[in-house]
């Protein structure tokens, strides 16, 4: 999820005036008891902050100037960051409690602030109708919800149909399971020309392997951090299996592999015609279809016993728990998935709206790029598992595991020495982490 910085002139231009402009009709509007800002003076400036590409942030700015034109009580102050430094900048700001009133919040990070007690409690806000139960639920954190779903997000399998289809192969299956992915890796090689393969070499991928392991009824590696579950047996199977796909070529050598860059035109495993698979998430198989238009097709992770893959949200906004104009960011936060005029400006920019009725404004004027993310998320539906993201305190574990594995492919070291490693320092990484909470 790197992304590069950028220019900050537009912040300090809009950091220096008020986003505020004189009240005028608008499409969405707030039931007449829904006033932001009361009990405050009459009046709030909301601070809020956010990671993102450009498009978003014109985005989220065009949405903040709509709801001071509809609440002409409500001003805004904005920041706007890349991924490196949103995540600097919060963790300063969380030490010195000091956080924006409101927040943008990835999965990946959001219990590590829930924990700290930086983040307040929104399950008061009223989403009936808006925001599927189950999903609500799902996300809810020792029983309280921290942060307001903006998107749907999931894990699924893309794949080259048209390369597929020309060497006769059959086609990935919805629902396929973990044994059919490994035989179309073998039927693929046999059929394709010399230098290509159905799937690529993934064992020294922590987090595929992992949902193997949960596929297959064994839960997750690694939860809340404080626990490391790796099931012997399990690593073992899957990774031996891998081993008998290196000997007999069916997937690419490692040369190969070191070499491939995601979403580069040239060096993405699928887009440069190497792999014919590879997974992708509902928010990044629409630059796969933009590399290689007309030619992507989607279908579920494979399965296991338990599912296969995830399907949850990943992006919300979140209210800290030291604003003082709570109630205010509360309204605000439920506006900007419910107000038909704020999801027109707002688009895919955070990916597919979690409110059903803004996605269905906005379906026909969809690009086939935005429309295949919606059909990915349609095939990992029904066999998804809950997301289970690095942990905070897990990030040396997480780099070490592939160099682990590396060292085995090199023939370096054995399989049963890359366990014991990756076992040990597991649970070093649990014990460090348990001992600070």
């Amino acid at each position: 999820m790197k992304r590069k910085r950028i220019g900050m002139q537009a912040l300090f231009a809009l950091s220096a005036v008020s986003l505020a402009v004189s009240a005028c009709s608008g499409g969405g509007t707030a039931e007449p008891d829904d006033k932001p800002g009361e009990g405050s003076g009459g009046g709030s400036q909301l601070s809020i902050m956010w990671w993102g590409p450009d498009a978003r942030h014109q985005a989220t700015l065009k949405a903040l100037e709509l709801y001071t034109q509809q609440h002409p009580q409500v001003t805004f102050k904005p920041e706007y960051l890349a991924w490196e430094g949103y995540w600097n900048k919060l963790t300063t700001l969380a030490a010195s409690k000091t956080m924006t009133d409101i927040l943008q919040m990835d999965a990946a990070y959001i219990q590590d602030y829930a924990s700290r007690g930086t983040l307040e409690d929104l399950s008061d806000i009223d989403l009936s109708g808006v925001v599927d139960p189950k999903i609500l639920e799902n996300l809810k954190i020792g029983g309280k919800l921290y942060g307001i779903p903006l998107s749907h997000n999931g894990q699924g399998f893309a794949f080259n149909k048209t390369d597929l289809e020309a060497a006769g192969i059959a086609l990935p299956k919805q629902g396929w399971t973990w044994d059919e992915y490994f035989q179309f890796a073998r039927d693929a090689r046999a059929k394709l020309p010399e230098g290509k393969y159905g799937i690529a070499d993934s064992s020294g991928d922590w987090n595929f392997y992992q949902y193997y392991q949960i596929a297959m009824g064994k839960g997750p590696m690694l939860t809340d951090g404080t626990t490391f579950n790796l099931d012997r047996d399990t690593w073992f199977q899957f990774q031996n299996i891998y081993k008998q796909l290196r000997e007999e070529k069916v997937v690419p050598p490692i040369e190969v592999s070191k070499a491939f860059v995601e979403n580069d035109p040239k060096g993405d495993p699928m887009a440069s015609g190497t792999v014919m698979t590879r997974g992708a998430t509902v928010g990044s198989v629409s630059v796969l279809e933009q590399l290689m238009p007309g030619k992507v097709g989607v279908v579920s992770y494979p399965v296991g016993p338990t599912g296969g893959g995830w399907a949850q949200s990943t992006i919300f906004l979140s209210v800290s728990a030291n604003s003082k104009n709570k109630e205010a960011a509360k309204q605000f936060v439920k506006w900007f998935i419910t107000d038909k005029e704020a999801g027109k400006t707002l688009g895919l920019t955070r990916g597919i709206p979690i409110n059903e009725a803004i996605y269905k404004e906005l379906e026909p004027a969809l690009e086939p790029k935005d429309k295949i993310a919606k059909e990915l998320l349609e095939q990992a539906l029904p066999h998804a598992l809950p997301f289970y993201p690095v942990p905070t305190g897990w990030s040396e574990w997480a780099q070490a595991y592939p160099n682990e594995m590396d060292a085995v492919v090199y023939g370096q070291q054995s399989l049963e020495d890359a366990f014991k490693k990756i076992e040990a320092s597991g649970k070093a990484a649990a014990a460090k982490v348990a001992g600070r909470k």
